[in-house]
C-alpha cells in the first residue's frame, strides 16, 4: 500500500516533468528562427520565381534580421526541387518557393507526380500573382480579344501562338483560351519567354501568351501590341486591358502565381509566424511598388484560402488538358 506522501511525492515529481513539455511548444516559435531558412527554387537565378523569392527574403532580413539561403535547383519540370523540400525535416528551416507550375498545372499534365500538395505540403501563403497577357504583333489585322476570335474561327488550327514550352503555364492558358473560344490555336513552343515574345516581334508568330514583364519593351518599341487579359479581372497595372471574359470569352481565368510552402508536419507556431511576417513584409510600400512594375499584385492571403486557389487551379487545368487533348512527348 502505498502511503499518503509518497503519493504526495509522485504527483509533484510528474507535474515536475510536465512543465517543461508544456512550456516548450509556444517556445518554437519564440526561438524561431535561431540559423539560416535555406528557401528552395525550382528555377535558375532570374526567372520570376528567383527573383520573387530574393525580394521576399531581403525585405524579411531587412524588417526581422532573419537570415536567409536561397537555394536554386533547376531542372525536371520542378520535380527535383519540390521532391527534395518534400521530404527535408519539418523543422521550418527548409521552405519552397514555387508557382503555378509546379502545383496546379504539373498535376494536371503528368499522371505520376512525385508529390502531393495535400500529402507532402503546407501553403503558407501566395506571395504574388502576375496576369498574363494575349499578345500579337503590331501588324496583325485584329486589335482585341473579338476581333481575333474571329478571324481564328475563320482559319481554324492556321493562326499560331508562341509560349515558353510545352506544359508551361502560358501553353495552358493559351489552349484554355482556345478551348472556351472554339478558336482552335496552334501552339508554337520556344524556350523561355523572351524568345516567345522576340518571335511575335519578329513576325516569326502572330501571337503569344506572356507575362507582363516579357513583353512590356516590346509594348513600348510598337512592335508588339496587347489584346486582352487570360485572367477574369482587370490588372491595375493597365486598367485598359479587357480580360476574355469580357470580350465573350467565359471561364478562363489564367495567372501565374508565386507561393511559399513548408514541408508537412512543421509546427504550426512556426507557420503561423511565418504567414505573419511574410503578410506583414508584403504590405511595405517599396515591396507593393516593385511587384507592381512588374504586373504583379502582391499575396498575403490565409494559408487556406491559398490551398484552395491551387486546388481549384488545379482542376480547371485537368479539365483544360483533358479538353484539348494536351500530351507531352
Amino acid at each position: 500500500m502505498i502511503s499518503n506522501n509518497a503519493s504526495r511525492r509522485h504527483l509533484l515529481l510528474a507535474a515536475a516533468l510536465a512543465i517543461p513539455a508544456l512550456a516548450c511548444g509556444p517556445a518554437v516559435a519564440q526561438d524561431y528562427p535561431s540559423r539560416p531558412i535555406r528557401v528552395v527554387v525550382p528555377f535558375a537565378p532570374g526567372g520570376v520565381v528567383d527573383v520573387t523569392a530574393r525580394l521576399l527574403t531581403q525585405k524579411m532580413t531587412e524588417r526581422l534580421g532573419w537570415n536567409f539561403v536561397v537555394d536554386n535547383k533547376p531542372g525536371g519540370n520542378g520535380f527535383i526541387a519540390v521532391t527534395q523540400v518534400a521530404k527535408a525535416a519539418p523543422d521550418g528551416y527548409t521552405l519552397l518557393t514555387a508557382h503555378t507550375g509546379e502545383f496546379a498545372v504539373n498535376p494536371a499534365l503528368f499522371p505520376h507526380t512525385p508529390y502531393d500538395l495535400d500529402r507532402d505540403f503546407a501553403a503558407i501563403t501566395m506571395i504574388s500573382d502576375t496576369p498574363m497577357l494575349l499578345v500579337a504583333n503590331a501588324k496583325e489585322p485584329y486589335n482585341n480579344v473579338r476581333e481575333l476570335v474571329a478571324a481564328a474561327r475563320k482559319d481554324p488550327g492556321k493562326l499560331a501562338f508562341s509560349s515558353p514550352g510545352n506544359g508551361s503555364v502560358n501553353h495552358l492558358a493559351g489552349e484554355w483560351f482556345s478551348v472556351e473560344s472554339g478558336a482552335k490555336l496552334l501552339h508554337v513552343p520556344y524556350k523561355g519567354g523572351a524568345p516567345a515574345v522576340a518571335a511575335v516581334a519578329a513576325g516569326e508568330v502572330p501571337l503569344a501568351v506572356v507575362a507582363v514583364p516579357a513583353v512590356m519593351p516590346h509594348v513600348q518599341s510598337g512592335r508588339v501590341k496587347v489584346l486582352g487579359l487570360t485572367t477574369a479581372r482587370r490588372t491595375p497595372f493597365n486598367n485598359a486591358w479587357e480580360p476574355a471574359n469580357e470580350a465573350g470569352v467565359k471561364n478562363v481565368d489564367a495567372s501565374n502565381w508565386v507561393g511559399l510552402f513548408a514541408p508537412k508536419g512543421v509546427p504550426a507556431d512556426i507557420l503561423a509566424k511565418l504567414h505573419a511576417e511574410v503578410a506583414k513584409t508584403l504590405q511595405d510600400p517599396d515591396v507593393k511598388k516593385r511587384f507592381a512594375d512588374a504586373g504583379a499584385e502582391v499575396g498575403g492571403m490565409s494559408s487556406a484560402a491559398f490551398a484552395d486557389r491551387i486546388r481549384n487551379d488545379a482542376a480547371r487545368y485537368r479539365d483544360v488538358v483533358k479538353k484539348a487533348n494536351i500530351k507531352l512527348e
